[in-house]
């Protein structure tokens, strides 16, 4: 992918998230069933870590959950940070702290020795282009898991849905072409008269399996959850492999 292209399409979402957020977060009131089933695998852990926070909602459900420990958040954002910050206050029994950090950089900036016993990535890997470059991403990931930690992952299953596969727009809407982009790269159309626009890559359960290959991982668990169908959301749970 060229340079220019790859930097367009962090932009349409850079653009989408400061433009939309609240009318987005205002969609995500309720808890996905996801949730729920990520639950068990952090039973034990005494600090996550959560790559791509936004406004903090994993954290909120943590809380509610009486989960205590120690609670890193990652975010580009630094208004969805500020949110994420505002509700930490309020929580009782949790040790928080954000960090403003771009999830493609080189490293993040956490303490050299910093390990956790939980890593959650949600809802984040589907917005970054190229798999080179979500590779990169869940091997910096595995490098900070503790001895048996577990890294989460979701990704969005948008084009199993023949509803949401008719949000799809072409290319050209926003300047490019299909030639541009990779072969699982969509612009999707968000509210009403389709007034967002966002890159998502459609991210199958095959393909996160060979990330998470060569990334240095195993998986633990696979299953589907969330949205109207039930099933939109991929989550992955994983290992380091030994």
């Amino acid at each position: 992918m060229k340079p220019e292209v790859y930097a367009a399409l962090l932009d349409l979402n850079r653009t989408f998230y400061m433009r939309f957020a609240g009318d987005f977060a205002r969609t995500r009131q309720s808890w996905p069933p996801g949730y729920a089933a990520i639950l068990p695998h952090l039973r034990g852990a005494a600090n996550v870590l959560d790559l791509g926070c936004g406004n903090g909602r994993f954290l909120a459900y943590l809380a509610g959950q009486g989960w205590r420990g120690r609670y890193v958040g990652l975010d580009g954002s630094a208004g969805l940070l500020a949110e994420a910050q505002q509700l930490a206050a309020a929580t009782d029994g949790i040790a928080a702290r954000f960090v403003q950090a771009d999830l493609l950089a080189a490293t993040w900036p956490l303490a050299v020795d910093d390990r956790f016993d939980a890593l959650v990535c949600l809802a984040v890997l589907h917005h970054i282009p190229t798999a080179a470059s979500r590779r990169r991403l869940l091997a910096e990931a595995a490098g900070l898991l503790a001895p048996d930690g577990r890294l989460i992952v979701s990704t969005w299953q948008f084009m199993t849905s023949a509803r949401l596969r008719r949000r799809v727009l072409p290319w050209e809407t926003v300047g490019l072409s299909a030639d541009d982009v990779g072969a699982g790269d969509h612009l999707v159309a968000w509210g009403e008269a389709a007034a967002g626009r966002r890159y998502c890559a459609f991210i199958d359960e095959a393909e996160l399996q060979r990330l998470a290959e060569d990334a240095g991982l195993r998986a633990v668990a696979t299953f589907r959850a969330d949205g109207h169908e039930g099933n939109l959301n991929l989550y992955g749970v994983y290992a380091t492999a030994r």
